[in-house]
């Protein structure tokens, strides 16, 4: 056996020995999909991004929102979830600006719906955001949730096992699990959404539309961000 298949081979012992056994892995996966299962703010925002601008802008907005949650799983590792769990006043701080942001992404969509087909008149393709600015939106949106990171601190240590080893690699691997899992249900909510919509987008009128009611998305998720 070479030394790149030993270290590969000790890898993969290391990883499975941090994953629960047969049985809580099942009920792991299982209550991981029955959470994704119910459409949440995520599968909401990424509906509204690639019904109105498309399956490309509908993919990078996910790429976005996962990396977030990725972000809030290392959170939840590290002990920094927790902090923000005992902190009332960083929890608000957090849960606002997320809502604002929110508002200031609704108002864009708002704006940039008024001035379709205004300059050209063209119905072809839509114009849809630089996909950094996309997938930075969703990191944004994710990180600035706090729901989020506590939704991760109160899951995820349910399937850690002290016994196993140290607790904080299992809840980034478990985590890791969880957001791969969530990758999957929204990109596919993303491409249904730009199945069904696309005939749509060849319209101004319709694209003015689209792009009113992706505003109106995202300031009513503002509004329930702020509803603890």
């Amino acid at each position: 056996m070479t030394v790149q298949a030993m270290q590969v081979t000790q890898t993969v012992e290391a990883v499975t020995a941090l994953l629960p056994g047969a049985a809580a892995l099942l009920g792991f996966l299982g209550a991981s999909l029955a959470a994704l299962a119910v459409p949440g703010p995520s599968v909401v925002y990424v509906v509204a991004r690639a019904t109105a601008h498309g399956r490309r802008a509908g993919l990078w907005s996910m790429a976005g929102l996962e990396t977030g949650a990725a972000l809030h799983v290392a959170a939840a590792a590290a002990g920094l979830s927790a902090l923000l769990a005992r902190s009332p006043a960083l929890f608000d701080a957090v849960r606002w600006a997320g809502a604002a942001y929110l508002v200031w992404l609704g108002v864009r969509e708002l704006r940039a719906a008024r001035t379709v087909g205004a300059v050209t008149g063209d119905a072809g393709a839509p114009s849809s955001p630089r996909r950094w600015r996309l997938f930075a939106d969703g990191v944004l949106v994710d990180v600035l949730n706090p729901k989020t990171a506590l939704f991760f601190l109160a899951f995820l240590p349910q399937f850690a096992d002290p016994a196993r080893g140290p607790v904080a690699p299992q809840l980034a691997l478990l985590g890791g699990l969880f957001v791969g899992l969530a990758a999957l249900v929204d990109s596919s909510f993303a491409l249904l959404a730009d199945r069904v919509s696309w005939r749509l987008r060849a319209s101004d009128r319709a694209r003015r539309g689209l792009g009113r009611a992706s505003g109106g998305i995202y300031l009513a998720l503002a509004g329930a961000a702020v509803v603890v």
